[in-house]
């Protein structure tokens, strides 16, 4: 088995937890900055995640996008427009950060993203076993 996909399993996992602990628990402006935050590497590990695992079934991908649309059509994630729409969000915290957008982003990574990532983390966790 890859060792590189199990660390990066392992790494997304515990990134997932605190990420979804962050979101259950944020209420003040300094929580949900700090949710954010945890999406960001959530964000940054999942698509590695994803890159190692198709690269496991010798499917090459290089960029998030090009690796998302890889994953849909291996059943590794479920809805390619969700990842796209996270791949805009990113950019835009990392790149223009806006107080009332961010907000809006927060609201995305609790009402979608987080099932999206969990339904990543089951779908591995199947090629591990």
């Amino acid at each position: 088995m890859n060792e590189r996909l199990k660390r990066l399993y392992v790494d997304f996992m515990k990134a997932f937890g605190n990420l979804e602990s962050a979101i259950n628990e944020a209420k003040t402006d300094l929580e949900i900055d700090g949710t954010i935050k945890r999406f960001e590497l959530c964000y940054e590990l999942s698509w590695k995640l994803i890159r190692e695992s198709l690269a496991n079934q010798g499917i090459i991908c290089n960029s998030p996008r090009n690796c998302f649309k890889q994953a849909v059509a291996n059943d590794l994630i479920s809805n390619e427009d969700v990842w796209l729409k996270m791949i805009e969000d990113r950019n835009e915290l990392v790149h223009l950060y806006e107080f009332a957008n961010s907000r809006e982003i927060f609201e995305h990574i609790r009402d979608e993203y987080i099932e999206s990532f969990r339904w990543l983390l089951e779908k591995v966790e199947e090629t591990l076993r």
